[in-house]
């Protein structure tokens, strides 16, 4: 039986540090959300956000434009809170229809992309600069640096090649000197790959697709998906079959997804702190 990997403990803990780290820092960090229509799920993840931030210190600020939003519109609220007081950007994916996503966060000062989209802050991440990187790949690193599992060596596979979790995830990893495989929904034999991996990450965003006979024998297994599944929120990996088999487990809700929040905090601060001098 595996161990349970609680993000949500963790987060917490995290959130409580970085508390105390605002008030010594002697600053007010201010983080600005911009959501464009009504995706639900965008919806709840900035209800968590200004929880978070009224707990460890940090001004929030919510952008709700409506789904008819042009992406001239768009582009200039970007541009006028670039030269803002704000320190902390971030942009709520996906975007509607009709707005390009990468104009979008390329419109992102760098110094104030908190969730380290910026092709500048990814083309940092790829040459060992992580000094602002995406939150949910940092989440992860996190969760198994404070989990004692160690990544220096192990063969981690991917499964996903997003720009918001597998790309900048499977750099990271490299970062820290793992063996890292890359897979996605083209890759042949996929199962084959995924059986040889000592850590295997899923987002690849179907849920339950990855099953007990897809991983190794004392794996560890991190689910980063979110789906809903008759009214359920579940993640990509079949929990209840994998975790008989792994050595350690995320569940979904309360692996990943509270990690990412508290990464969001940190960056937030990290920010503030480099706007600070």
């Amino acid at each position: 039986m595996a161990k349970i990997i609680d993000g949500t403990a963790i987060a917490k803990q995290m959130l409580d540090e970085l508390k105390t780290q605002v008030e010594e820092s002697g600053l007010s960090p201010k983080l600005a959300v911009i959501l464009v229509g009504d995706d639900p799920a965008s919806k709840i993840y900035m209800k968590s956000k200004e929880a978070a931030c009224s707990h460890v210190g940090i001004r929030y600020e919510k952008y709700l434009l409506p789904q008819s939003t042009s992406q001239d519109e768009l582009l200039n609220l970007i541009k006028e809170l670039n030269g803002t007081d704000v320190n902390a950007i971030l942009l709520q994916v996906p975007l509607p229809r009709g707005i390009d996503e990468y104009a979008a966060l390329e419109a992102i000062d760098p110094v104030k992309d908190v969730d380290g989209f910026h092709p500048i802050n990814m083309g940092k991440l790829l040459i060992g600069d992580e000094t602002i990187a995406p939150c949910t790949p940092l989440g992860v690193i996190e969760l198994l640096r404070r989990s004692n599992i160690e990544i220096f060596g192990k063969h981690v596979v991917v499964v996903g090649r997003s720009n918001i979790v597998g790309k900048p995830i499977a750099a990271m990893l490299l970062n820290r000197d793992a063996t890292v495989t890359v897979c996605h929904s083209k890759t042949r034999n996929l199962a084959k790959m995924t059986r040889e991996a000592d850590i295997l990450i899923a987002a690849i965003g179907k849920p339950r697709f990855i099953t007990a006979e897809m991983v190794k024998e004392g794996a560890v297994v991190i689910d980063v998906g979110i789906n809903n599944l008759g009214g359920a929120v579940v993640g990509d990996v079949d929990f209840e079959k994998v975790k008989e088999k792994a050595s350690a487990i995320t569940p979904v809700p309360g692996g990943v997804g509270p990690m990412t929040v508290a990464l969001l905090m940190k960056n937030t601060l990290s920010l503030a702190l480099a706007q600070s001098g």
